[in-house]
This record gives structure tokens, C-alpha cells and sequence, in this order.
């Protein structure tokens, strides 16, 4: 096995073998005790966590990773994206990311290290993002807005062997407050493939925003 990180930094907040452990969950996904909820766009979702196992067919791996790490552009697709910016604070880069919540609830914000790694695993490349909350001091809370200071994602993306990818995520945060048990819902059965959909789109539309913003910067 090889890697290399990706938009690297003096700061990483994982180790060697947590890339490892989420390559192994995509070819054998630890879904023992788990509940099957949905499934949506190839995607099967399981509930305990969030985790999500499945193939996106026309989507290339390298190019899901990019539009995954691209910041700018996640801003210019994602309506839920209120504050979305990468920078260094105490000595870590990090990522501060504001979430709209539907009315009447408050929004929720995280600060949160993330790494992109490419690897070679059992003969084929893979692209591994990690992310994890992170404790910065100097980037407080907001009025009105409710930190989420325990947050936990992995995503592992290689080929299906065709044009698509296939890919494995797992994601955990604790949003604090009374979650309504109809907006847990909700996200779990429509916002998750409401958002795949949406990313799908994204990911088709990303060469043409990189030649539009490469023609810009020219």
C-alpha cells in the first residue's frame, strides 16, 4: 500500500492506519447490527451512524474527490452551505462550514480538519478524505449558531470498473438540541438523495467551472 496526501500541511489529524481502516470498509463494509433505511441513486443507506455504500455510475473517482475537496465550488451547488471557508488558526488548517437548518431551528457550524489521500490498495487507486472536529480556540462560537464539536466522516472513492465510481461513507455528528424526529427522517429518506443528486450534477458540471475559471484567471 501507498498514499500521498493532498493539499498538504505542516498539521494532519490521522494517522497512516485510518486511511487504511476506510479503504478495507469499501471492499467489506462493517454493517453488522446496523439498520437498512433506504436506497436511493444505487446508494444503500444504513442508520446508526449515517453510512453509505453504493456506486455512482457515470461519475469518475478522481473527479468526485475534486468536486468533494473544492471548497469554491461547493458554494456555488450546495443551498446549504451558509459559510464555507478553509483557513489557519492555532497552528491547524482547518474548515469552517455553516449549515442552514429549516426554520424555526438555529443553524450549526463546524470547524474541522480534513485530508484528501491518494492510494494504492490491493492493485487499484484509491482517493481517501477524512475529516474530524477540531478544538480552535480562536475560531468561537456564534450567536445564533450551535457548534458541533463531535464530528466524524470518512470517503472512500475508487473505480467500479466502468466510468463510474464506487464509493463508501461514513459520517457521524452530534447536532445537539431536540432534533425533530421528522427532519431526522426526512434527511435519512430525501435530503441524503436529494443531496447525491445534486452532487451528481455538480460533478458532471465540474470541467466545464474549471474551464469558465480558468478563462477567467487567464
Amino acid at each position: 500500500m501507498e498514499g500521498q496526501s493532498v493539499f498538504p500541511s505542516g498539521f494532519c489529524a490521522f494517522k497512516d492506519s485510518d486511511f487504511l481502516d476506510a479503504c478495507k470498509e469499501l471492499d467489506n463494509p462493517q454493517i453488522e447490527g446496523w439498520e437498512f433505511f433506504t436506497s436511493s441513486h444505487g446508494v444503500t443507506i444504513y442508520r446508526m451512524y449515517n453510512e453509505i455504500y453504493g456506486v455512482l455510475d457515470d461519475v469518475n473517482p478522481e473527479v468526485c474527490a475534486e468536486v468533494y475537496m473544492d471548497l469554491e465550488y461547493r458554494k456555488t451547488w450546495d443551498t446549504y452551505a451558509k459559510e464555507l471557508n478553509e483557513t489557519e488558526a492555532d497552528g491547524k488548517k482547518v474548515i469552517y462550514w455553516n449549515v442552514n437548518f429549516p426554520w424555526p431551528m438555529w443553524n450549526r457550524d463546524y470547524v474541522y480538519a480534513r485530508t484528501l489521500r491518494e492510494m494504492d490498495y490491493n492493485g487499484n487507486k484509491v482517493w481517501v478524505v477524512l475529516a474530524r472536529s477540531e478544538n480552535v480556540p480562536s475560531i468561537p462560537e456564534k450567536s445564533g449558531v450551535i457548534r458541533v464539536d463531535d464530528y466524524l466522516q470518512s470517503c472512500v472513492l475508487t473505480t467500479d470498473g466502468k466510468v463510474g465510481s464506487k464509493a463508501y461513507m461514513r459520517y457521524y455528528d452530534n447536532p445537539k438540541g431536540a432534533i425533530p424526529t421528522w427532519l431526522i427522517n426526512w434527511g435519512a429518506k430525501t435530503g441524503v438523495p436529494e443531496f447525491l443528486s445534486i452532487m451528481q450534477k455538480a460533478c458532471r458540471g465540474y470541467p466545464e467551472y474549471q474551464s469558465k475559471k480558468q478563462s477567467q484567471s487567464s
